[in-house]
């Protein structure tokens, strides 16, 4: 009977140690189809005499909203996307806007405004969003001009340019900036 007693509390601890180890596995998270994301990733790229430019960002829609002035507040440091922050990688030293910078992955960042923006080259790649961003970490600082696209764009787009020429757009802005090879 001793023994029955013994097995049988045995069984139920083993029973309860199987049943919290399931548990355990149901909550842990299956990776993320990040395409199914409101704003899906999207990749643009190109080579060009600078060398392989690619920028990796998440697509947002305007949806009906004012993004610049609205969703997108002027003046503050933004991810230029959604989620996590936008990459922008280089293969080769290269010169944005006639500054250099070394090869490598960064975060791209922004300030945007109305006459100009500022375009932030991040040394920190993986962040999410700008929730942790330091200045102190820029590798670079450029400011272009901002411009009125001809046509709205209803999700932001990144093109890049065999030329090096690199655009954003999204409602109705138009940033660009040039990248070429270092000297």
């Amino acid at each position: 009977m001793k023994n029955l007693l013994r097995f049988g509390l045995l069984s139920t601890l083993w029973l309860a140690c199987l049943l919290l180890s399931f548990g355990s596995l149901a909550q842990e998270k299956m990776p993320e189809d990040k395409s199914k994301r409101p704003s899906p990733p999207a990749t643009a790229t190109a080579k060009t005499p600078a060398g392989t430019i690619t920028i990796d960002y998440s697509r947002p829609s305007v949806k009906g909203r004012k993004v610049f002035g609205g969703l997108v507040p002027l003046g503050q440091v933004w991810r230029t996307g959604a989620n996590e922050a936008t990459t922008f990688t280089v293969d080769k030293n290269v010169l944005v806007e006639g500054k250099a910078l070394p090869a490598g992955k960064y975060a791209l960042f922004s300030i945007p405004g109305e006459q100009a923006w500022t375009l932030i080259f991040n040394k920190v790649a993986n962040q999410w969003g700008a929730y942790e961003y330091k200045e102190e970490q820029d590798a670079l600082r450029v400011q272009v001009p901002a411009k009125t696209a001809a046509n709205a764009t209803e999700q932001l787009t990144f093109q890049v340019d065999k030329s090096g020429k690199v655009t954003l757009l999204w409602e109705k802005a138009q940033v660009a900036f040039t990248v070429k090879p270092a000297k």
